[in-house]
């Protein structure tokens, strides 16, 4: 604008100059003159104003930002120095669970040895009267991004007093790439389908025959597994191990080498949307050093030393309407194992050959509530040798066929009452079983 105006000043000097005389004009330069100097001083002094104004507007924006800055810093160190308390004791926070068993029994004539076996780990359907199951403490978390740790303690009452025992102590990769992983500790092995297993978990109160007679009750060794799953549609898992320790079916003996290795393979899919099913086959090799029942030591000890090996099939099949399980389900499941041992029991030579099998199933037929009916049965053909001994050939199966019905209030509850008609021994016993099964905590989902 000030400029527009002084060239309006100077236009009108010129044409004033053109056409007056320069007398008249001296005068009228004189103010022009004056008002331009004017006009100078105040333009120059309102452009200091502005340069002042913006500069103090530029000094107020940069306080801000420091301002907000600072309160940024201080709302963040706040925050941390919140939580610290807090979180800090609880940076390792495993999932915590217990699960309680209990038990009532009405049984005539016990057993602690299956004819024509050689007995180890737990046998046997225990006592009559109230008596507290194994009980577990679980403990796990992701230890870091390529590890997970797992801890199971097993507690039991035994002759009034109380034995802690460690069940599972085994740490897992979850990044190797591949479809692999590598587990290594004390761990249930993947021998057959039911030993991978916590015993609260299965369908009744007792293992079936074939795994009292052949693992125990359940094969838990010390080792390292290595298991693939195949990037195929159908579920298509492979697994070996290497192990030590002293469990049933081996006798911990060696010192660098393995006891036992084993190898396990499974295949599974669906069929429609109701309808899914596995089917494994394993294999257990395992050296024995003095495997044997009472009077060791006594001539002739009743140990056995030499090869062990068992091989296994298993299935399952499962239903439940459209992949919904809350309501209605069935499942069948059944194992077969075969053994062969060779080497020496007593002082004598021994290739006895033995086999076992059980079929099973179990129909959820409303919410909570569930039947389910099993036969398992084992035999033995050691010979002839041995007779008087552990191993005398019976003659005959050993088998029993047992009836449960189950009252599962809800995922953390369950109640269970269970008949069994038992010809493990000559002489049949019918036995009832109450049983109470309870989690508290936190318990993760179990394998298909």
């Amino acid at each position: 604008m000030y400029k527009q105006k002084l060239a309006l000043a100077l236009a009108l000097i010129l044409v004033s100059t053109g056409t007056l005389n320069a007398q008249d004009l001296s005068g009228e330069v004189a103010d022009l003159r004056q008002m331009l100097t004017e006009m100078k001083n105040d333009y120059e002094s309102r452009v200091e104003e502005l340069e002042s104004r913006l500069d103090h507007a530029e000094r107020s924006v940069r306080r801000a930002s420091r301002d907000a800055d600072e309160a940024m810093e201080i709302a963040e160190q706040a925050a941390i120095s919140a939580t610290i308390g807090t979180s800090s004791p609880n940076t390792y926070n495993p999932a915590i669970g217990v699960v309680l068993v209990g038990r009532y029994a009405n049984i005539n004539s016990g057993w602690q040895d299956i004819p024509g076996f050689i007995p180890g780990g737990e046998l046997g359907p225990g006592s009559s009267g109230f008596s507290l199951g194994e009980s577990e403490l679980n403990m796990n978390a992701n230890i870091d991004p390529r590890f997970f740790g797992n801890l199971t303690l097993a507690l039991e009452d035994d002759g009034g007093e109380t034995e802690v025992a460690v069940e599972e102590a085994w740490i897992q990769t979850t990044a190797l790439p591949h479809g692999l992983t590598l587990l290594g500790g004390r761990y249930f092995s993947g021998i057959g389908y039911l030993n991978k297993f916590h015993r609260h978990a299965d369908d009744f109160g007792d293992r079936p025959l074939p795994y009292q007679a052949f693992f125990g009750g359940q094969y838990v060794p010390d080792g390292v597994q290595l298991r693939w799953i195949a990037p195929t549609q159908l579920l298509l898992e492979f697994g070996t191990e290497l192990n030590w320790g002293s469990n049933f079916p081996s006798t911990g003996r060696s010192t660098t080498s393995p006891d036992a290795w084993a190898f396990f393979a499974n295949v599974g899919g669906d069929v429609g949307q109701s309808h899914s099913w596995q089917l494994g086959v394993s294999h257990l090799s395992a050296d024995v050093v003095d495997r044997g029942g009472a009077d060791v030591g006594a001539p002739p000890a009743e140990v056995f030393s030499g090869d062990s090996d068992l091989t296994g099939l298993d299935f399952v099949w499962k239903w439940a309407p459209h992949g919904n399980s809350t309501v209605q389900n069935f499942k069948l499941q059944g194992e077969y194992f075969s053994r062969d041992e060779s080497g020496a029991f007593a002082g004598l030579p021994y290739n006895g050959n033995q086999d076992g099998w059980y079929m099973q199933g179990i129909w959820q037929f409303r919410q909570g509530w569930r039947i389910g009916y099993r036969h398992d049965e084992v035999d033995a053909d050691n010979g002839s040798l041995f007779s008087g001994t552990l191993l005398e050939d019976p003659g005959r199966s050993s088998a029993r066929d047992s009836l449960m019905i189950e009252w599962s209030p809800s995922e953390f509850s369950r109640l269970r009452m269970q008949f069994i008609d038992d010809r493990v021994l000559d002489e049949s016993d019918s036995q009832f079983m109450l049983q109470y099964i309870m989690s508290v905590g936190a318990h993760g989902g179990h394998e298909f």
